[in-house]
């Protein structure tokens, strides 16, 4: 049986919108995309090959999955353990707008059902059902305690503007941490695992 892994980049503030350059998400007015660049250094990549190398298949959102089409099939290496295992492996998208997806193999999961089809893939696997970036998609499945390990990136920005991946509302879940380590450009690489509900006392009693 695999395991549902969330791997996020933050800035300070919490922003996750349009890390990786200034066109990838423009929605809502946001002007500040590309802020992972001024830090993406060694060790942040070490840590993205390492946890690539453990996918056995990918779960993505509609506009993730455009995205990565329109990037990853023209950057393939077969010895790169991210191109070669995004281009090869399985893709499953959750949507129910995306009608023709060209770049495969890939199945949409746009039923009713979603919940239980995606709990069916993960069981199903021998390695990581892996979700990367895709912002709606990753709030309905942390709402949903559909998460088993949330890597964290926390990079040394704030943006003061941007979806956030922990929103108003969302549900309160304790983690434990899994790990953690530092780049030498500062960003703080952690996993986490939930436990359960939050738990509320006050301090000293």
């Amino acid at each position: 049986m695999g395991k549902l892994t969330l791997t996020t980049f933050v800035t300070l503030d919490g922003v996750m919108q349009a890390p990786g350059g200034p066109e990838e998400d423009p929605s809502g007015g946001f002007d500040y995309g590309g802020w992972v660049a001024p830090f993406a250094d060694e060790g942040m990549g070490e840590f993205i090959t390492e946890v690539f190398g453990r996918a056995g298949a990918f779960l993505l959102g509609r506009k993730t999955y455009e995205i990565f089409a329109a990037y990853w099939p023209k950057h393939d290496d077969p010895a790169d353990p991210v191109p070669a295992n995004l281009n090869r492996l399985p893709k499953y998208v959750a949507s129910t707008t995306l009608d023709e997806p060209a770049w495969g193999p890939v199945t949409v999961l746009d039923g009713e059902h979603l919940q239980g089809e995606i709990v069916r893939v993960k069981d199903a696997l021998d390695g990581e059902l892996q979700v990367h970036g895709s912002g709606q998609l990753a709030q309905w499945l942390l709402a949903r305690d559909l998460v088993d390990e949330l890597n964290l990136l926390v990079f040394p920005v704030v943006l003061g503007a941007g979806r956030r991946l922990f929103p108003t509302g969302g549900l309160p879940t304790a983690y434990e941490l899994a790990g953690s380590r530092t780049t030498s450009a500062g960003t703080a690489i952690h996993t986490y695992r939930p436990t359960g509900r939050a738990a509320f006392g006050t301090v000293g009693e």
